[in-house]
């Protein structure tokens, strides 16, 4: 049997205004390149709620360590977004429906969203901010996922999985990649990949092979 047989699954907990999670969706993405066979579970884990967000130092500093941990440099129109709270509901929302809906789309539709916040400075809190996104992908969500001041019922479902999944990992840490073999559920350390992302591929296959 080889790794590409195996069967396997990826759990990505992220949320979509975290700069780790940017940074480490690129080792998702190649990850789905590499093993079309293993299937791809976005959880998004609806951490920022737009109240008591740190401070506008506090983010430039975590700012910095992404970048010099990642060798990434992010724009001044994302900078400029720090000197307010975040808030990723309307994100968590979206993202979660197209999860359970839209499956094949939905790893798309996250590097979309991390593309128009981190990259062109969209906020991503109101539906109109999601309309390019969404047409360009030929998206028909409910309405019910552009209350940016709520939760869906899905996310609370969810984040349900995502509490018991870090209560079995022994972490709360966003982000995460756990890849379940068979019955085994093991913790991928995404910092050691962050300069190199192509770099995770042998780290999977390593995992894989020990289940053939």
């Amino acid at each position: 049997m080889t790794t590409q047989n195996i069967p396997a699954q990826l759990f990505f907990l992220y949320d979509s205004h975290c700069p780790w999670s940017y940074v480490t969706t690129k080792l998702v993405n190649e990850i789905n390149q590499a093993f079309p066979a293993i299937t791809i579970n976005l959880w998004h884990a609806a951490f920022f709620d737009g109240k008591n967000d740190d401070s506008t130092s506090s983010k430039l500093n975590e700012i910095k360590a992404v970048e010099n941990l990642a060798n990434i440099k992010f724009p001044p129109v994302y900078k400029k977004l720090l000197e307010t709270n975040k808030s990723s509901i309307l994100a968590a929302n979206l993202m979660t429906w197209a999860q359970h809906k839209t499956p094949h789309l939905a790893l798309t539709l996250l590097n979309a969203l991390q593309k128009a916040h981190f990259e062109q400075g969209n906020k991503l809190t109101n539906q109109a901010d999601l309309d390019d996104i969404i047409n360009e992908l030929k998206l028909s969500p409910p309405t019910k996922v552009f209350k940016n001041d709520k939760h869906s019922k899905d996310v609370f479902m969810q984040l349900e999985e995502i509490y018991s999944l870090q209560e079995m990992m022994n972490t709360e840490a966003i982000p995460a990649l756990l890849l379940a073999v068979n019955d085994q559920l093991i913790l991928l350390n995404h910092n050691f990949y962050l300069t190199q992302p192509s770099a995770i591929i042998e780290a999977v296959e390593l995992e894989l092979n020990k289940y053939q």
